[in-house]
């Protein structure tokens, strides 16, 4: 490769990870969740950019997510302590405030519902009378009282309140791909199912509603391979579609005035968004974006300028928040996600590329190419499996610059899509299902000979990598497809898909079965596909990397692969950060994590003087 400058690792890290974001309702500010101190604190910026101001100062905990009363003059968000998902709710005062937490249970894990309209209560839910039910709860600004709201009865979360406060639009949970819309009344608790559907399963997701109260926008499934956007009229007591792509629909927000409608299409990864005038349907013109992914589209709540806060992505560009001035064609940046002093030519743009399965799927997958490769030469490369396993690789700056950082040390990077993905239509993402290390073990291969095609990869110094349920893939590939790999890198995998099923946190049990398998219905069958029966196969050495306080993939599976293969006699390296769960929160931690993985697949996939 030509000779080019070398940037160290902690420049392709040098971020500012942003996690969420809320505008206020007057829009000259924006809420947003970031590790700028070191550790995911709550900051606000003022939407023309500057410098944030702070607004909490934990050093354990790491908060998650944020939302305004309507007024703005409230905040509510949640925290959890060492990354263990156990998340509590705070409140606080959005000028000079201080967070009061109104849950203690640390047993517990509630998500956010919203404020209502009056401000005086804030719904939010939460499994604290029985760990395997997520009940409805409303909490009493005033009082600083809470009542549960639902009884007991699977997993409901609370999303919105209706403009006149008397009802909560909610989710009733089944699974990834299926749910229902709920109505809740304030005051006796009665739920109304508005979707009831029988024997198919649909993916069902609230929107915002009307000021009006007539009704809400929603995504859903209904009848089709991808998601779309209906409007669900209460006077009608129906609903009917009133968007669709070919491709899923992924976010929806109104303007102020509710005149406007923007939305995101997930076209193979990349986002595309389109604002629409929303009684006609009119298109509205608007500014070129970067070509990226679209991590969330929000519109201010009493803001008539017609201004959009995008969060987004980009290959050379960690999240970044974004204003788009849609009456003046503009587009500004909020906030600096990149401190690295990288030139932008270094970073490499991926190209989507289709890669034949053996069953006749076109698996989509995500090729980037380092920069330099001379004629006749062969670069190493890198297979990086995903997580969820329902959920997408997309072309945005991954795992914090991973990626970017292998690509300048002479590592390609293959990043698949494998059956299971979400963004490809609901039959793709279900072909996962209970078949975890069957026919998505096949992909694997068949991109690993994808990569062998390659006249300039070397099929000799191919890694594979991968987190969570990329862990696993990345543990079955080594047992179980011993003579393809070089290396392997497993972050918090699970190797025994039994102790797994039964280790989940309790309201993910009742999914298990249909997900994964029954630890005793689907023994046999759990105890073949686990990567755990073949470590005797493994050839190539190991990194693992856990985190102590993982609630969803625990130590003990990481463990058990470390024990039996030092039994072996085998390579392997265990790295277990104490104070982190599935993933990182503390950028310590990120670094060194991280930094870890990168070393030992440089190690191993690239030779002196390539």
């Amino acid at each position: 490769m030509n000779a080019r400058p070398r940037y160290r690792f902690e420049q392709f890290f040098a971020t500012r990870r942003i996690v969420a974001m809320q505008p206020a309702p007057d829009g000259e500010s924006v809420l947003f969740v970031s590790d700028i101190s070191g550790q995911f604190n709550l900051w606000r910026v003022a939407s023309q950019g500057g410098w944030p101001r702070q607004l909490t100062l934990f050093t354990e905990d790491s908060v998650r997510e944020a939302i305004f009363n309507k007024d703005g003059s409230r905040i509510a968000f949640l925290a959890d302590h060492h990354g263990d998902e156990q998340f509590q709710v705070y409140l606080m005062d959005a000028v000079g405030g201080w967070p009061e937490r109104i849950t203690d249970r640390p047993d517990v894990q509630y998500s956010l519902g919203g404020f209502s309209p009056c401000g005086r209560y804030l719904a939010f839910a939460g499994n604290a009378a029985n760990p395997q039910d997520v009940d409805i709860y409303i909490y009493d600004l005033e009082t600083k009282e809470t009542r549960q709201l639902t009884p007991g009865g699977g997993l409901r979360y609370a999303f919105s309140f209706s403009p006149d406060g008397s009802r909560i639009l909610a989710v009733q949970f089944y699974g990834n791909t299926n749910q229902d819309l709920l109505l809740v009344d304030v005051a006796t608790g009665e739920i109304r199912n508005l979707t009831a559907h029988e024997g198919r399963e649909v993916k069902f997701f609230p929107g915002p509603w009307l000021k009006d109260g007539s009704g809400f926008y929603f995504a859903t499934n209904d009848g089709r391979e991808f998601q779309a956007i209906g409007f669900y009229s209460l006077a009608e007591d129906r609903w009917s579609y009133v968007l669709t792509a070919d491709w899923d629909i992924e976010g929806v927000a109104l303007s102020a005035d509710q005149r406007l409608m923007a939305y995101v299409v997930n076209e193979a990864g990349r986002s595309v968004v389109r604002v629409i005038e929303r009684e006609s349907g009119r298109p509205v013109d608007l500014p070129a974006l970067p070509s990226g992914v679209i991590l969330d589209v929000q519109f201010a709540g009493r803001d008539t300028r017609n201004r959009l806060f995008l969060q987004m992505a980009t290959y050379k560009e960690a999240a970044t928040i974004y204003l788009l001035d849609i009456d003046a064609g503009t587009l500004t940046r909020i906030t600096e996600s990149m401190l690295g002093n990288i030139p932008e030519e270094v970073f490499v743009a991926p190209e989507l590329v289709y890669i034949d399965a053996f069953d006749g799927l076109r698996i989509p997958a995500w090729l980037y190419r380092p920069h330099g490769i001379q004629p006749g030469q062969k670069v190493p490369a890198l297979l990086s499996i995903h997580g969820g396993p329902e959920a997408q690789e997309r072309p945005g700056y991954n795992y914090g610059g991973f990626y970017q950082y292998l690509l300048s040390r002479g590592v390609a990077v293959l990043a698949p899509n494998i059956r299971g993905s979400t963004g490809f239509g609901i039959d793709y993402q279900k072909r996962i299902h209970r078949d975890w290390g069957g026919a998505e073990l096949k992909d694997i291969e068949a991109c690993n000979r994808y990569l062998r095609s390659l006249d300039w990869i070397d099929g000799d110094r191919i890694g594979v990598w991968g987190g969570s349920f990329g862990g696993f893939a990345t543990l079955s590939a080594a047992t179980r497809l011993p003579d393809l790999w070089a290396c392997a890198c497993d972050f918090c995998g699970p190797a025994n898909l039994i102790t797994f099923v039964n280790s989940v946190p309790p309201h993910w049990k009742p999914m298990m079965k249909a997900w994964v398998g029954d630890a005793e219905e689907d023994r046999e069958f759990l105890i073949e596909r686990s990567p755990i029966t073949y470590v005797d196969q493994i050839k190539v050495p190991l990194m693992v990397v856990q985190g102590a306080m993982d609630p969803r993939v625990v130590k003990a599976e990481s463990d058990q692969m470390v024990e039996r293969l030092r039994s072996l006699g085998r390579e392997v390296e265990y790295l277990v950060f104490e104070d982190e769960g599935h993933g990182f929160t503390k950028r310590t931690n990120q670094l060194k994590g991280y930094g870890a993985m990168a070393d030992f697949l440089l190690r191993h996939l690239v030779k002196e003087g390539a």
